[in-house]
């Protein structure tokens, strides 16, 4: 299935579910008379239906469209380089857009060249900007496509241009919010947050899963809708301080504030301490650790830039 006509068929399917009068017939025809005189509660379950039209709707709305993002092309299978290895597409679902992206080892490693191609499809769809994306965060997603054999994945949202008042790792080029076909979110969300230094969001009602890198990591749940306010709940907080303390232990490290220093032995020196002492914390105490806003920086507004 080429890429113009995947993404026509995530926006027929959005379209589609929210077209009024498919499923329960227009609110507004004359109901037919019942056969019978004497029975009026038909009628009566007619003329009501209409008034919780609206919030029994909403649901199959966005199932309807989350199910043609899911949904594998039948027959395609992941691209291998020349050595045999996966490689990574990536899908725009706001625009008909891939790339493929050959992997230097196992776990990632993108070239220069390909961290641009990549930072374009991401780009704001809205204004056209571009920002350079993280290496670590694409390094992530395709340890996710690998590990589910996803011949593409599916982009909802990448880089977002900053707005006044927010905090989001979508506007650091260190996040996507997708979805992995043939894969559930749930089981795409729990590969993830084993991988350590992350931010993992699950959407139920919207259909995706977010994804970022950062220096804590962080998972929540967030069942509101596409341009609703957010109903974020904090999960697993014990998990995401084990997932940092093993990452550690395999000599990987989170992602700090951005800064330019000029003595880097010293900057080395502090970051395998501050490591250390992570790697300390988790393997001293399972107490569970507790996400605040600053942790939590992309909870706020992800459903309300959902497509």
């Amino acid at each position: 299935m080429s890429a113009a006509r995947l993404w026509l068929l995530g926006a027929f399917a959005l379209a589609a579910a929210s077209a009024p009068g498919l499923a329960r017939g227009e609110e507004g025809a004359t109901p037919k008379k019942s056969a019978s005189p004497g029975k009026p509660a038909a009628k009566t379950a007619k003329r009501t239906a209409p008034a919780t039209s609206k919030r029994a709707a909403a649901k199959p709305r966005t199932v309807a469209a989350s199910r043609a993002w899911h949904t594998p092309t039948p027959g395609k299978s992941a691209p291998v380089d020349d050595a045999g290895r996966p490689m990574l597409t990536l899908q725009a679902l706001n625009m008909p857009e891939h790339v493929t992206l050959a992997a230097s080892r196992e776990t990632g490693g993108f070239s220069a060249e390909d961290l641009d191609r990549a930072a374009h499809l991401l780009r704001d769809p809205r204004s056209g900007n571009e920002h350079p994306i993280d290496p670590r965060l694409l390094d992530l997603v395709y340890r996710v496509a690998v590990r589910f054999s996803a011949h593409e994945v599916r982009i909802i949202s990448g880089y977002r241009t900053p707005r006044h008042g927010r905090h989001s790792n979508h506007a650091k080029g260190r996040a996507i919010d997708l979805v992995v076909p043939g894969a559930s979110d749930e089981d795409v969300a729990r590969f993830a947050r084993e991988q350590g230094f992350v931010g993992v969001g699950v959407y139920p009602t919207s259909g995706f899963v977010h994804l970022d890198v950062r220096d804590r990591s962080y998972f929540w749940v967030d069942s509101s809708g596409p341009g609703k306010r957010s109903r974020t709940r904090g999960i697993l907080a014990d998990l995401a301080t084990k997932s940092d303390a093993r990452a550690v232990a395999r000599g990987e490290h989170g992602v700090g504030p951005f800064a330019i220093a000029t003595d880097v032995d010293g900057a080395l020196a502090a970051a395998r301490k501050e490591n250390e002492a992570l790697a300390a914390r988790g393997s001293a105490s399972d107490t569970a650790a507790t996400g605040d806003d600053d942790d939590d920086d992309d909870v706020d507004d992800e459903a309300a830039d959902a497509p």
